[in-house]
């Protein structure tokens, strides 16, 4: 059977799935959308003590319930001055050191820095460090940033939307590198980070706090992004959400940081969380 779906995952018409995906997730008729929010929440048992609002009615459609806010007060950022945090919600793919060029997908797959970014060799990640963050349906969906930081530019790369659950990144080749994803070249304290929002499929959108939505529509071509908006974050800052879920990649110079020991691959993270101390 995982054969088969893996196939399917190939063939399937991505980007006509994510588009009617995108339009069933903005369907405002209250009996067809109270419905598919009840049994999203007990599905995937969405704590809704976290969420700003409880009250259905708040959310004109799925795709602004699934984008939700957190209340206030509902994660920590870490204070201090030498962290870095987590940026989302979700569980650790991957992590570790950056192979000269090659970063781990899963066991027996890589995929390269040049790849990843859709750009020559950049010598600033080079035996760098990285982590791959998923967020499953049932997480909060809004990015954040990691550091105090200031976007110098945005990327945006179109590609396929293969699923980024567990079992296609052990089997697909260089999966992160193939799939849509806006590409954050972030300026930092310590050097230039690079924040990588990966789309998947029935990731029907994109968007950033900075140029509004990046996707739909999908492109064609890598695309250099004119900076439209806000460019500086202060730590723990909203910078971006998926309409739908996806993966977040994050790369650091070499040297710049050590992660916390106690993270590896499976662990559970929360926004906000410290996951690394700056040099």
């Amino acid at each position: 059977m995982k054969t088969i779906a893996l196939l399917f995952q190939y063939i399937l018409p991505h980007r006509l799935l994510s588009k009617i995906m995108h339009a069933l997730m903005r369907i405002r008729f209250k009996p067809i959308k109270n419905f598919t929010l009840n049994r999203m929440i007990k599905s995937f048992n969405i704590n809704m003590d976290e969420a700003a609002s409880k009250n259905y009615n708040d959310y004109p459609h799925f795709n602004s319930f699934f984008t939700r806010a957190l209340k206030p007060g509902c994660r920590t950022i870490d204070p201090s001055k030498d962290s870095v945090i987590s940026p989302v919600d979700g569980m650790i793919s991957q992590i570790g050191a950056i192979n000269k060029d090659e970063i781990l997908q899963a066991k027996g797959h890589h995929y390269t820095i040049q790849d990843l970014l859709a750009t020559p060799m950049d010598s600033d990640f080079v035996d760098g460090q990285f982590i791959t963050i998923y967020l499953s349906p049932k997480d909060y969906h809004r990015m954040h940033a990691p550091v105090a930081c200031e976007i110098k530019s945005l990327r945006h790369v179109p590609g396929r939307l293969f699923s980024v659950a567990d079992w296609t990144t052990q089997k697909i080749p260089r999966l992160f590198a193939r799939n849509e994803r806006l590409v954050n070249t972030l300026q930092t304290s310590f050097g230039k980070v690079a924040y990588v929002y990966v789309g998947a499929i029935l990731v029907s959108s994109i968007e950033t706090v900075c140029n509004g939505i990046i996707t739909p529509p999908y492109g064609s071509e890598v695309t250099d992004l004119l900076l439209e908006g806000q460019t500086q974050y202060t730590k723990g800052e909203e910078m971006g959400r998926f309409n739908m879920g996806s993966t977040v990649i994050l790369l650091f110079p070499k040297n710049s940081i050590s992660f916390e020991t106690d993270l590896s691959a499976g662990s559970a993270l929360k926004l906000g969380q410290k996951i690394a101390t700056i040099h």
